[in-house]
């Protein structure tokens, strides 16, 4: 239950205080044996974005035990950057507990099978320029889906084939989408094409995809930090899960003052 979910009950006298008291346990610190790990289930309760684990730098034994850990409190867990080797083992440790999962290329969804998203009606584009980005695309996918956005997705765009980013930008203002994530490596010029020909603000995420002098991503995150289109914000390199936080969150914040606005005109048409 979420916590205001909790007092509602205990005002109307649904729960007990017994119970109230065993729900509200769940937003406290949870320790993953003495020293491994600190889940922060109040975190989502905060700040509206869930924690994620990053798989990356983990042993395999201990990330297995923070994600069952994480998926008792909470119903689910996001996990980001996880190894091929890892996922294969990871799936196939969790298909013996009975979770469902949702694999992305290198970011994994595990649930509960009770457990059930929100949907906050925001709505969240993304577009990505290469295949070779798409794990990153991904990243954005799910974390703004678990934060209860419906996604509408566009691989395979770059500039390279300009009329592809002519379509693909075209579906997304056609699709209503409030915010655009644009996942993009090589020069990262995805970003600012697609923010000067929409007015939809557009979140750049820079990808390690490339080769030579601008490799690592430094020649994506360099362009799109010095755009000319301001439109756009961007974050770091390969941050997929940070801009689908961000993204979603501006979404279900600009469908809930959209939905006021019409309910608010919705009322004054009556009275007239």
């Amino acid at each position: 239950m979420e916590l205001r979910e909790i007092l509602e009950k205990l005002a109307n006298g649904e729960i007990s205080v017994p119970i109230a008291e065993k729900e509200l346990r769940l937003f406290s610190i949870e320790y993953v044996e003495k020293n491994l790990a600190k889940i922060d289930p109040l975190r989502e309760l905060r700040s509206g974005i869930p924690e994620v684990i990053l798989g990356q730098g983990k042993e395999l034994k201990d990330l297995y035990k923070i994600i069952l850990a994480t998926v008792s409190n909470k119903g689910f867990a996001v996990i980001s950057k996880v190894s091929p080797d890892y996922m294969r083992s990871l799936c196939k440790k969790l298909e013996k507990e009975k979770f469902v999962f949702e694999k992305g290329l290198n970011t994994l969804l595990v649930t509960s099978k009770s457990h059930r998203f929100p949907k906050r009606n925001g709505k969240v584009g993304i577009l990505c320029a290469g295949t070779s980005d798409i794990k990153i695309a991904e990243e954005a996918k799910i974390m703004a889906q678990v934060m209860g956005c419906e996604t509408l997705v566009e691989y395979d765009v770059g500039i390279a084939g300009i009329h592809r980013t002519l379509k693909a930008v075209s579906n997304m203002i056609h699709s209503h989408v409030h915010i655009i994530i644009v996942v993009a490596g090589m020069e990262g010029a995805l970003g600012s094409v697609v923010s000067s020909i929409t007015d939809i603000p557009v979140i750049g995420v820079p990808t390690s995809i490339g080769y030579g002098f601008g490799s690592d991503g430094v020649a994506a995150l360099a362009s799109m930090l010095q755009t000319c289109s301001m439109g756009m914000t961007v974050v770091n390199i390969d941050n997929g899960i940070g801009a689908g936080a961000f993204a979603a969150m501006v979404a279900n914040k600009m469908s809930t003052k959209s939905k006021s606005k019409s309910k608010s005109e919705k009322t004054h048409n009556e009275d007239l």
